[in-house]
């Protein structure tokens, strides 16, 4: 008993997702102290060196895990077009864009029934997002563009909402862009009747 409440004392000195080094700083003997935690089921292990609170704080949200898991990063596409209320789908896989070079279908993560997947993003096209509710979040307008710049296209667009879309902040974006992408985007433009005159296409 005095054992699991000096565990329960240095969890709550550490937060809902914490890494094994942010534990060093709280336990002695760490990787006993991580065993122990995991296998009376106070805290639950994401993956190498990395931990949920769950006891303390439950289960964070997908895009909280999603965030943690990479620095440097945001989530997009069609999983950010769903958060705004934009697409009506309820996409499977939540895509986070990063800086980072550990991408790749082998570096999926499985979370709550939900894939998180990991794409490279150059740092000229890492904007667009901001900080919402403990994890980066792109906006509307940044999650259309990166869709049409890794999918060529977004799906069910017939089903989507682009009254909350805001067309002089696309236009704006879409210029930094590659070429191919200001002109996926204005077909699609021209698709869904959005006024895309004056695009550079270059």
């Amino acid at each position: 008993m005095k054992e699991e409440k000096t565990t329960l004392k240095r969890l709550k000195l550490l937060p809902a997702l914490f890494r094994k080094q942010d534990a060093e700083k709280v336990a002695p003997h760490t990787g006993t102290f991580l065993s122990r935690a995991v296998k009376q089921e106070l805290i639950h292990r994401l993956n190498r060196g990395n931990y949920i609170n769950s006891f303390l704080y439950g289960f964070p949200r997908v895009e909280e895990v999603a965030c943690f898991l990479r620095q440097s990063a945001y989530i997009s596409c069609e999983w950010a077009l769903n958060y705004h209320g934009v697409s009506l789908q309820s996409p499977l896989v939540c895509t986070v864009l990063t800086l980072d070079t550990s991408v790749g279908k082998k570096r999926d993560f499985h979370y709550q029934g939900i894939t998180i997947e990991f794409s490279r993003i150059s740092p000229a096209l890492f904007f667009g997002f901001s900080y919402n509710d403990k994890f980066y979040m792109a906006s509307p307008e940044k999650a259309v563009l990166d869709t049409l710049y890794y999918r060529g296209m977004i799906p069910a667009q017939d089903e989507l909402e682009i009254d909350e879309l805001d067309f002089k902040s696309l236009l704006k974006m879409v210029d930094q862009y590659p070429s191919y992408v200001c002109r996926t985007f204005s077909s699609w433009a021209n698709l869904m009747q959005i006024d895309s005159s004056g695009l550079s296409q270059e």
